[in-house]
């Protein structure tokens, strides 16, 4: 992933950012705030122009993400994600409360189950969503292990919506998981 600093002034994008900054001064959890900022963040989603023409070009390598916003007291940052067909994420997991929305094109989300045996810690998978443009979803750790991917045949654009200072950190990804996968009856 490369990261690109795009912020700038958008009066829609402000409108957002601000819905989202009411949000998070309401919420109570992670959890709570995450769903607070996926109802704030729906209407947005089928909003043309909300972002630039450079902001809504891919890389060919791998999916680029375009700072949108860092809120000052750094309690939450904006942020568009650019996936060429077939472009994914590694599985991971955050280091705070997330909230995704597709803008363009249809995105697959992979859960996992982190499990463990005396051979050693392996992933379960634990339910695959498919979102559309105009699907948002939310979640907070602890388990929030993913994948994401752009599943469809044309570039793929989301906004994502992360309880942290992504123009410091640069990812909100806490760890990246290079472990097995395998499946459990039952399981998804």
């Amino acid at each position: 992933m490369t990261t690109m600093r795009t912020e700038h002034q958008n009066p829609r994008l402000t409108e957002l950012t601000d819905a989202i900054r009411e949000c998070v001064r309401a919420g109570r959890s992670q959890a709570h705030t995450a769903d607070l900022v996926r109802d704030a963040l729906r209407p947005f989603l089928d909003v043309p122009g909300l972002l630039r023409e450079d902001q809504r070009v891919g890389d060919p390598e791998h999916y680029l993400q375009h700072v949108l916003h860092v809120e000052p007291d750094a309690s939450f940052s904006v942020v568009a994600l650019v996936w060429l067909p077939g472009q994914q994420t590694p599985i991971h997991d955050h280091v705070a409360w997330c909230v995704t929305g597709v803008y363009q094109g249809t995105e697959s989300e992979q859960h996992y189950q982190l499990r463990q045996s005396p051979a050693g810690d392996y992933l379960v998978p634990a339910g695959l969503v498919t979102n559309q443009r105009g699907q948002s979803c939310g979640f907070a750790p602890p388990g929030d292990i993913h994948l994401v991917r752009n599943c469809g045949t044309e570039t793929a654009i989301s906004l994502h919506v992360y309880g942290a200072d992504i123009g410091r950190l640069g990812t909100s990804v806490r760890r990246v998981y290079e472990l097995p996968v395998h499946s459990e009856p039952g399981s998804a």
